[in-house]
């Protein structure tokens, strides 16, 4: 099933998880326990990321996908990066989707690595959107910045790039993530005056961790508003209490965004499947 019939037929807020998959073979084996938590909570769909450079682990994403779709059956949006793959490579990782019924792409240009020669037949997500749309009939996702991606000039950049994405093909959107939802709503009202209609789905990272704090924020910019500053400071060096301050900041967001009827709602959730769970326990009754 493509995701935007979910997304149609839905009465409430679509709800997924994005996971990644093991780095050793030995270890896609133990993503069962993972999956088996995260499935009781019927998400509506799971993202499966993918690597930059190499087949091998990009084989564990399809590999990972297929189980999700034939043993779980929850639908997967496999992740599809272009900046270090030629049209050559593009029409493999496709064909080998299509041949393993995988419907829904969530289609990226991918970071910068230097450590992974780039290309140049894909300088942006639009572009292999582009590539795809017109080879196939997969349904697929775009990303979105609430707070503008790293290498934008600025918001309305920002703005005509999506539009850009959408036009050429992305049928739905999942944010990156951020840590005030004032800063999403003016987001989404920006694509809405823009005549971006397609959903745009917040996505939410429970951080649970100082270090994790300072990656994610030196790797998608999000800011820190002084309420999450405070509670950093307060707990940082308390890895428990962090822990549950983290979830319970988490718990706030996405509480206020269901309340605000937002399209639906997408959880980062690292592989951590305790994470998954106390999020969906705490809104089992909201969502």
């Amino acid at each position: 099933m493509k995701i935007t019939e979910i997304y149609e037929k839905k009465k409430k807020s679509v709800l997924s998880f994005e996971i990644f998959p093991p780095k050793k073979d030995d270890e896609l084996k133990n993503i069962d326990a993972t999956l088996d938590i995260l499935c009781e909570l019927k998400p509506d769909f799971i993202s499966v990321t993918f690597g930059a450079g190499g087949s091998s682990n990009n084989n564990k994403t399809i590999a990972l996908a297929k189980k999700i779709k034939e043993q779980y059956h929850v639908e997967p949006v496999v992740h599809l990066t272009c900046l270090c793959y030629d049209k050559k490579e593009i029409d493999e990782f496709t064909r080998v989707l299509e041949a393993e019924g995988i419907e829904n792409i969530l289609a990226l240009r991918g970071d910068k690595n230097p450590k992974v020669s780039e290309k140049h037949d894909f300088l942006h997500a639009s572009d292999l959107i582009t590539y795809v749309k017109e080879k196939h009939d997969f349904c697929i996702s775009g990303a979105c910045y609430p707070e503008c991606h790293p290498d934008s000039e600025g918001r309305v950049d920002e703005i005509r790039h999506l539009k850009t994405k959408v036009d050429a093909g992305a049928e739905v959107l999942l944010s990156q993530l951020f840590f005030d939802n004032d800063f999403f709503y003016r987001f989404v009202e920006d694509c809405r005056i823009a005549g971006i209609e397609v959903p745009v789905t917040p996505g939410i990272m429970p951080v649970i961790n100082g270090a994790q704090i300072q990656r994610m924020v030196t790797l998608c910019g999000a800011s820190l508003p002084e309420r999450f500053q405070k509670i950093i400071h307060r707990f940082g060096d308390n890895k428990t209490a962090l822990f549950d301050a983290g979830m319970s900041y988490a718990l706030s967001q996405i509480i206020d965004l269901l309340a605000n009827e937002v399209d639906g709602l997408h959880l980062y959730t690292m592989n951590n499947p305790v994470v998954a769970r106390k999020i969906c326990d705490g809104i089992s009754n909201i969502i």
